[in-house]
């Protein structure tokens, strides 16, 4: 397992001129431009594993004959604030194996300076090996657990996988929603989508199909990858940048980044397709003496065909941010589906919070 470990540092304690170039305008670093370089990692360690340690170049995937491609990302969870004084460290390993599949933790740490080192974020790619020119699932190298320590590692691969096979089966796209789903939408309806709002409701509501925000683009060389398909890591900061405006506009104040809760890769992004990014915010949480207002926001990116004006979905992307809590001057804002199709997304948006509420809970008993 150790074999596929890689890190990479990018020095901003040390570097203005690197610092600069990943500032956002609140003087943090970008979060989307990290997660680029986070799949960018993924992919290495992936093709570190197939190959070898030994191996320094990849060279031309042809004469490989393979290929590897981001399946899917199940989390990205961030545990504290990104400081920009310090160095950020990128770091990760395949943890499990399938027969063509492999699951890689990631992971980056705040480093240098006069504190100790800092987990920042962690996360989970899927990582799936295709035939370079039939296409198909090839089979990788099994991992060889050495330690303790590697075997916990690889259980939790085994079970990230169980997990995701689960969840897939229990989406709202294949089966409906369950009676207490369905009686939680139902009541969420009765208080929030009738016509005439009570007077003194210290809440506004905001239709789901009033929250739409979208971006068109074209798919230049620049952002290809090894495969000659547009750079999986660059859709991520697309649609994360397109995701933050979206919710920042909700919320009408800033947000801090708490997760990504997955992303989906259906199809590749050919070079010269036009792109739209089309955002919606999904699901909200209101405040409590816990926690702030959470806010999850799907983003869902297709090709579209200019012959016909027909749209393939390459992508679906989930993210979730929270209030800043300085902010007290505001209203909460209430998210409400019209359609069926958008009350299932505001339930699938549910799930996420629901999650993403419980790893943070775990996470601040641990602590505790």
């Amino acid at each position: 397992m150790h074999d596929s470990y890689t890190e990479l540092v990018l020095p901003f304690g040390s570097s203005a001129e690197l610092l600069e170039e990943y500032m956002n305008a609140h003087g943090g670093i970008r979060t989307g431009k990290l997660m680029e370089h986070l799949d960018s990692l993924a992919g290495s360690i992936s093709y570190k594993h197939v190959l070898g340690p030994g191996i320094e170049t990849l060279g031309r995937i042809k004469e490989r004959g393979f290929y590897i491609v981001t399946a899917s990302v199940d989390r990205l969870d961030m545990l504290t604030t990104l400081d920009p004084s310090r160095d950020l460290r990128l770091s990760g390993q395949v943890i499990y194996t399938g027969k063509s599949s492999m699951e890689v933790a990631v992971k980056m740490e705040s480093i240098g300076g006069d504190k100790a080192e800092e987990t920042v974020m962690i996360g989970r790619f899927s990582m799936v090996c295709r035939d370079a020119h039939t296409h198909k699932a090839r089979p990788v190298n099994t991992l060889s657990i050495s330690s303790p320590a590697e075997h916990t590692l690889y259980s939790l691969g085994e079970a990230i996988k169980r997990r995701r096979s689960s969840l897939a089966a229990r989406s709202l796209d294949r089966v409906p929603p369950s009676s207490v789903e369905a009686s939680y939408l139902h009541s969420h309806f009765l208080k929030y989508g009738k016509d005439a709002l009570p007077r003194d409701a210290d809440w506004e509501r905001v239709w789901m199909g009033d929250t739409k925000a979208e971006k068109c683009m074209l798919m230049f060389p620049q952002e290809r990858n090894v495969h000659g398909k547009v750079f999986g890591g660059y859709l991520m900061r697309m649609a994360y940048e397109l995701g933050f405006a979206n919710g920042s506009m909700f919320v009408q104040g800033p947000m801090s980044f708490l997760s990504l809760d997955s992303i989906s890769f259906a199809a590749p992004v050919p070079i010269g397709s036009i792109l739209r990014l089309s955002s919606h915010i999904l699901h909200t949480k209101e405040a409590t003496d816990n926690h702030p207002t959470r806010v999850h926001v799907g983003v869902t990116a297709n090709v579209v065909d200019v012959k016909t004006g027909s749209e393939l979905t390459t992508n679906e992307f989930r993210f979730t941010w929270r209030k800043s809590t300085a902010d007290k001057s505001w209203t909460d804002r209430v998210v409400v589906p019209e359609t069926y199709q958008e009350s299932m997304s505001w339930l699938e948006g549910k799930r996420a919070l629901d999650v993403g509420d419980q790893i943070r809970g775990m996470r601040d008993q641990k602590t505790e």
